[in-house]
């Protein structure tokens, strides 16, 4: 019997917004999606100085994986020097992030202008 994994595709916008590049995830954040978010988040932070927003508040759901690469990704902006905000507002998330002792680690922030600092303009970027 064949599995239907139509809900795990990845999708993602990615803008730039001041000299901030916001990227906004979609769907589900698991095992099976992570690679490809992973291999995107590895990109933005490979230079010196990165200055990420991620918008999870499309995200239906993320697993462990999911946490791990968020994880991954801070580390990887905090050894450049750089910048990593994640913006939600889902109360399941932030007990998660509670839960593994995780929510002191991360910048959260409810709404995408506040993580901006009040910044919203910007021109999308190909994804």
């Amino acid at each position: 019997m064949a599995e239907d994994h139509t809900g795990h595709a990845p999708c993602h916008r990615e803008r730039t917004v001041g000299g901030t590049t916001v990227v906004e995830l979609h769907g589900e954040i698991d095992i099976l999606t992570a690679p490809a978010v992973t291999a995107r988040l590895d990109a933005l932070t490979a230079g010196p100085h990165p200055d990420l927003v991620l918008d999870l508040r499309p995200v239906t759901f993320i697993d462990c994986t999911g946490v791990g690469l968020l994880c991954r990704a801070r580390n990887r902006t905090m050894t450049r020097d750089g910048r990593l905000r994640l913006v939600t507002d889902s109360a399941c998330f932030r007990r998660i992030l509670r839960g593994t002792l995780l929510s002191g680690v991360f910048e959260v922030y409810g709404h995408l202008s506040e993580a901006l600092g009040g910044r919203t303009e910007g021109a999308a970027l190909p994804t």
